[in-house]
């Protein structure tokens, strides 16, 4: 059961469109391995852009999700953390811009960011789904 709320600076109503990395650049959070994939899933299984560009470590440790500038400053989801680029870093761009890393979903045409509400559902999601599955062993 999570416990903590958040203000989210990137909240939108299902009709509008997914948000997007403009110019200024992403924040990324970042996630052990285990529950990235497991939040990819849950979001690609979901409707419409629900997944932005992913990438991942080149050691296999974690998985980084682009999202919207601004998402770090009211980010607190328990197990990853948000960086804020402070517009020098992550540009939604077709080659790796972290050396060392690679996408494990590119930026498409659009350079969708993912939503930062529904990131967090779905990490939720996936934390809940392990812990199970840990747990059946």
């Amino acid at each position: 059961m999570e416990t903590s709320q958040s203000i989210d600076p990137c909240t939108r109503d299902a009709s509008s469109a997914p948000p997007s990395c403009p110019d200024t650049a992403c924040d990324l959070v970042t996630v052990p391995t285990r529950q990235g994939l497991e939040a990819v899933d849950i979001l690609r299984r979901g409707v419409g852009d629900a997944v932005g560009p992913v990438l991942h470590d080149g050691g296999g440790d974690t998985l980084g999700f682009l999202v919207p500038p601004g998402t770090a400053a009211a980010w607190d989801m328990p197990g990853s953390t948000c960086t804020e680029t402070d517009r020098r870093g992550l540009r939604p761009s077709p080659l790796s811009p972290v050396e060392g890393s690679d996408w494990l979903l590119p930026p498409g045409d659009a350079d969708l960011a993912t939503d930062p509400a529904v990131l967090r559902a779905a990490l939720g999601e996936a934390a809940r789904l392990i812990e199970v599955a840990d747990n059946c062993r």
